[in-house]
């Protein structure tokens, strides 16, 4: 027996509300899209218009408060500026809605745990969208990881190699703040600095790091980041993060070394397979880099539509999704202990219990 569609509301319609807006229509037996809401009406009305759907019946709010009270909506997907992910997110929550947080899930740790708090007492499911870890080739490598076909893990690095000038910054006056958004990290790197935790076991030890702004002196927060994490498993994990690149993107890429393996994705999102090589015959890398060489036209890749594909799995059955509330507080919780690393010059211990990017305004 079919069940009711869910009632569907993005808040949000900036750069990546596309990438929601397709997810939806790739899961239109499921999901009704209700309404959305942005501060300008105009983005609303681009946002639609991208689309060759019949929309009229779309409802336009420029307040989220008055489209929580009116929708009795059932999924809200919020893609706002990252500073105000955490309020939306509690109200939206309050309200009774499932919750897709756009990464990172919040600026402070303070506010990711009452999130993820209130999303259990309130038993709604609440997922960040780190949509990359739905990659076919990520999907690829994690199967390795969790067959245990590396072996000890050993080390692993992510690289972001990514440009960022002074004509994005000048979209939003947010972007580039310690109070609305953070910097290169905490914008463009967490997807990999995701990936990169999750594939090297989760649980850190310690971080050593250094920020700095060196070419975006309108800007609060940094272009550059560099760390080395310490797992408590013995592994050793290397993040190298900047939009600093000369004029475009060059790479975005995720290594993984073990004893018995070692895996490389690439590609504008890590959906390309560039290295396979295991000592334990089961596949080529030949035949492996053939079939998972999927390339996205950007950076923001095919993974919304997986991502979307299990929420909805997840609210019918009553189970957690593929990634929780915690998984982005973890990611969010290695980029803050980068910022504190670099900003007092010493290695940080894990895990942190208090920590938000407000902490380090000033720093440049």
């Amino acid at each position: 027996m079919n069940q009711p569609k869910l009632r569907y509301a993005l808040i949000g319609c900036g750069r990546i509300s596309r990438n929601h807006i397709a997810a939806v229509f790739n899961h239109k037996n499921d999901l009704e899209l209700c309404a959305i809401c942005d501060l300008v009406p105009g983005r609303m009305e681009a946002l639609l218009g991208a689309f060759d759907e019949d929309l009229s019946t779309v409802r336009r709010y420029t307040d989220y408060r008055e489209m929580l009270e009116k929708e009795s909506l059932d999924l809200v997907s919020i893609a706002t500026e990252s500073g105000k992910h955490a309020a939306i997110a509690l109200q939206g929550i309050a309200a009774g809605c499932h919750v897709i947080v756009e990464k990172p899930i919040a600026l402070s740790l303070a506010d990711a745990d009452a999130m993820i708090q209130a999303a259990e007492r309130k038993g709604v499911v609440l997922c960040a969208c780190h949509q990359n870890r739905f990659n076919r080739s990520i999907q690829k490598i994690r199967s390795a990881v969790e067959s245990g076909r590396f072996g000890k893990m050993l080390h692993g690095a992510a690289h972001i190699r990514w440009y960022r000038g002074s004509q994005y910054y000048k979209q939003a006056a947010w972007r580039g703040t310690w109070e609305q958004d953070g910097g290169a990290l905490m914008n463009q790197c967490i997807h990999n600095i995701d990936l990169l935790r999750w594939m090297l076991g989760d649980t850190v030890e310690e971080v050593m790091a250094y920020t700095d702004r060196l070419a975006h002196s309108y800007i609060e927060a940094e272009d550059i980041g560099l760390a080395l994490v310490k797992f408590h498993n013995g592994a050793y994990g290397l993040i190298e993060g900047t939009t600093n690149v000369f004029r475009e993107n060059l790479e975005e890429t995720l290594y993984l070394f073990g004893e018995k393996g070692t895996a490389k994705a690439g590609g504008k999102s890590v959906n390309v397979i560039e290295e396979w090589r295991f000592g334990d015959g089961i596949d080529t890398a030949e035949a492996v880099k053939e079939q998972f060489r999927d390339n996205p036209p950007n950076v923001y890749g095919f993974g919304h539509t997986p991502l979307y594909g299990d929420v909805i799995h997840a609210i019918r059955s009553k189970a957690q999704p593929y990634v929780d509330g915690n998984a982005g507080r973890r990611a969010l919780e290695l980029v803050l202990a980068i910022y504190r690393s670099a900003a007092e010059g010493k290695p940080v211990r894990l895990p942190l219990s208090q920590c938000a990017t407000v902490d380090f305004q000033g720093r440049f």
